[in-house]
């Protein structure tokens, strides 16, 4: 089987390059030029580099390598971008990019079996935070980011292409080796200090990265078509339990947890995303990023990937931070 993976220079691109080898497919990474490819020197991996700012472009590159390599059985759409400078290129990465791939693939009529679209939790905004029941599939998608707005665009235009063969995966919080956010949370309780947002109840959830990848795999080679699942570890945890778990695993006694109060965050993240604009450097903390710290439910209901394509998370929290904390001490992250 030939699978394309885009944004496969990316924390989670590698790891889905990875799983595909290891189950004996002929990978394609899709790239661009300015790529890094520290995670992906496995000598198996096939390259391609992909314009998408252009559709001309993009069709030349593609019918091009169709000629040479034949269709692909499957694509993952994992290309993506969770902050900018300019809340445009939401707009014009998430969904155009995605949009001109797929003009581009239905065009020279070499649609995949499965087109899978790695999507976000961010598209369903604020959950229900009285009495904290989970997104599920009659949750209507309200999303109060601009990242969220983005990724539930691309997810609108692929519902609305008649026989379109897609699935969704809108993932909860991803982590594990590579990935940098969490590791900046991981580096802090470290040196002894928890930063909390907010007073009320929390519940946070988690998917390991290697579960992810197993998930998409098992989801195109055996999920049904046309329909979007959430994807998390079954159980959700409060920022009490995640500082506890890191104490443990990093052997740390001591750790000060500061709750900052909300409107305080708000603050720091608008001048943080107006030293951004100034600078020309996209800040962590913006607008879009004080709406997801706020949140308080991150519940959602796996049920239906685990009847569809026996979606079965093997790491829990506790294990899934074991080993990344084991991998940021060997890189020297740690």
């Amino acid at each position: 089987m030939k699978i394309l993976i885009t944004g496969a220079g990316g924390f989670i691109g590698g790891h889905l390059v990875a799983e595909a080898l290891e189950r004996g497919m002929e990978v394609w990474a899709a790239v661009r030029k300015t790529t890094s490819r520290e995670f992906l020197a496995d000598e198996r991996i096939n390259f391609l580099t992909l314009d998408y700012s252009s559709e001309e472009a993009l069709e030349t590159i593609i019918s091009t390598h169709i000629r040479e390599h034949g269709t692909w059985d499957y694509i993952v759409h994992n290309l993506g971008v969770t902050k900018a400078v300019n809340y445009l290129d939401f707009e014009r990465v998430n969904y155009g990019y995605m949009k001109t791939l797929v003009d581009v693939l239905r065009g020279l009529g070499a649609l995949p079996r499965v087109f899978l679209l790695m999507s976000s939790l961010s598209v369903m905004g604020v959950g229900d935070e009285v009495d904290y029941k989970p997104f599920d599939d009659n949750s209507i998608p309200l999303p109060n980011t601009r990242y969220g707005v983005s990724k539930l665009k691309a997810e609108t235009y692929l519902q609305s292409i008649e026989g379109m063969p897609y699935t969704i995966f809108r993932c909860t919080g991803v982590y594990g080796p590579h990935e940098r956010d969490y590791y900046l949370m991981l580096k802090s309780i470290k040196r002894g200090v928890d930063f909390g947002v907010g007073f009320k109840k929390q519940m946070l959830t988690f998917i390991y990265v290697k579960d992810l990848a197993v998930a998409v795999m098992e989801a195109l080679q055996r999920g049904p078509l046309r329909r979007a699942y959430y994807i998390s570890e079954p159980r959700a945890y409060t920022q009490a339990e995640f500082r506890e778990l890191a104490c443990k695993l990093l052997g740390k006694r001591v750790v000060l947890p500061l709750k900052c109060p909300l409107w305080l965050v708000k603050c720091v993240c608008a001048v943080s995303e107006r030293l951004g604009r100034l600078t020309g450097k996209a800040s962590t903390l913006n607008g879009d990023k004080y709406n997801l710290l706020k949140q308080r439910n991150w519940l959602c209901d796996i049920t239906p990937a685990s009847r569809d394509f026996g979606f079965a998370p093997q790491y829990d929290l506790e294990h899934g931070l074991q080993e990344s904390i084991a991998w940021y001490r060997e890189a020297g992250w740690l």
